[in-house]
C-alpha cells in the first residue's frame, strides 16, 4: 500500500528520472493493419493523444474506430526522455501511458474520438483506472492544436455534468498540450492483437457522452 500510495504521487522534473538521447527500439508497422507506426502518415491526417488507463486496452478502442489511420502506445505527459516501460511504471518519470491516434478527419472527426475516449473509462478515479494504480494510470488528453484544446474542455465540461447526474464525482482528466510522445517497446504495440486473451483493464461508467459526431465538409 505504500509504494502504491509513492506511485500515485505526482512528480517534477526535478526529481524525475534522467531517461536517455536514443529513442526506445519499437515496431516499424501497425501489427493490425501494416501501416507504418512513425509515418509518414497521409496528407490531411491529424494527431491526438489520449491516456485513459492501461494503453493495451486503450489502443484497442482506437484502431477499431472508424477512420483511424494508424495507432501506437507509447508515453506522455511527463518529463524523462525515452523512458522505458520499468521507468514509467515506477512512478519516477511523470509521463501517463498514452495512445496516439492518427486520423482521416473526411472519415471521423475529433468530436467523435472525445466521445469513444470519454465512454471508455472512468474518468473521474485521479492516479488509478480500476486496479491500476499510478500516475501513469491517469486520465489525460494532450492536445495538438487550439481547436483540440477547445473541444477537449467543452466536452469535459458537457461530460462532468452527464456524470454527476449519476452519482460520479467531478473528472480529474488532465488537459493540457502535447508534448513530445515517446513510443513504447515493440511488444506493447497493438499488443491485445497480438495476445487476445490479453489484460485489459478498461471499463466505462455507462454513462453516454452527448457530444456531436460530425465530420469535416
Amino acid at each position: 500500500m505504500l509504494f502504491s500510495r509513492r506511485k500515485a504521487e505526482s512528480i517534477d522534473a526535478a526529481h524525475a528520472l534522467a531517461g536517455r538521447a536514443t529513442e526506445i527500439a519499437t515496431a516499424e508497422t501497425h501489427f493490425v493493419n501494416g501501416h507504418a507506426l512513425k509515418g509518414p502518415y497521409p496528407a490531411g491526417s491529424e494527431r491526438a493523444i489520449f491516456a485513459l488507463g492501461c494503453y493495451w486496452g486503450a489502443e484497442r478502442k482506437f484502431w477499431q474506430a472508424p477512420g483511424v489511420w494508424v495507432t501506437a502506445v507509447g508515453n506522455a505527459g511527463g518529463f524523462t526522455p525515452n523512458p522505458t516501460y520499468e521507468e514509467v511504471c515506477s512512478g519516477m518519470t511523470g509521463h501517463a501511458e498514452s495512445v496516439l491516434v492518427v486520423y482521416d478527419p473526411k472519415l471521423t472527426s475529433y468530436e467523435a474520438l472525445l466521445k469513444l475516449f470519454w465512454e471508455s473509462h472512468d474518468p473521474t478515479q485521479g492516479m488509478r483506472q480500476g486496479n491500476d494504480v499510478g500516475t501513469q494510470y491517469r486520465s489525460a488528453i494532450y492536445w495538438t492544436t487550439p481547436a483540440q484544446r477547445d473541444q477537449a474542455l467543452a466536452s469535459k465540461a458537457q461530460y462532468e455534468k452527464a456524470l454527476m447526474a449519476k452519482g460520479y464525482g467531478p473528472i480529474t482528466t488532465e488537459i493540457a498540450e502535447a508534448g513530445p510522445f515517446y513510443f513504447a517497446e515493440t511488444y506493447h504495440q497493438q499488443y491485445l492483437a497480438k495476445n487476445p486473451r490479453g489484460y485489459c483493464g478498461l471499463g466505462g461508467t455507462g454513462v453516454t457522452c452527448a457530444i456531436g459526431t460530425g465530420v469535416a465538409a
